[in-house]
């Protein structure tokens, strides 16, 4: 078994080591917005798994359509890879987002840590299942509730 670990974007898209699904998988997530997303359609199987903390989702046409009401909801958002640990069939991802909500954070820029583990199949990726915090990712951004989380994690860290 060989084990790739990529440690930046650069040295992810000229890697021989990758299998081409995995290499297409981060050069269209990188460049993902709610004018393209057609390009979903270029690295997931018809049959795709996809978790998140929100949801579980079977099939390419339920996942186009969470996307797309995703995207519509937001004025900015971009994926930077920041990791990738590959191993035949599998990697995970370890990225960061960052997206503009109107009513989140102000309307300011929200920044997410995250990891996704995939499973490639033939040239496409069938499994996705992501792992954020969805507090920091959205609770948090909100102008009551993000006050009283702060205020408990406050409270829990003294």
């Amino acid at each position: 078994m060989s084990k790739q670990v990529t440690n930046s974007t650069d040295e992810v898209s000229e890697s021989s080591a990758h299998a081409a699904w995995l290499t297409n998988f981060i050069e269209i997530y990188q460049q993902l917005s709610v004018n393209n997303l057609h390009l979903l359609g270029d690295i997931y199987h018809q049959n795709i798994i996809f978790i998140d903390p929100m949801h579980q989702l079977s099939g390419f046409e339920h996942l186009r359509d969470y996307f797309s009401k995703l995207f519509q909801q937001l004025s900015y958002c971009e994926f930077k890879i920041e990791q990738v640990i590959a191993q035949e069939s599998e990697a995970a991802i370890y990225w960061q987002m960052s997206y503009q909500h109107p009513r989140l954070n102000s309307g300011e820029v929200v920044f997410v840590q995250g990891s996704s583990h995939i499973r490639g199949e033939g040239d496409k990726v069938i499994f996705h299942r992501d792992y954020l915090d969805l507090g920091a990712m959205l609770y948090e951004q909100l102008p009551l509730f993000g006050r009283i989380i702060s205020w408990l994690k406050h409270r829990a860290s003294a």
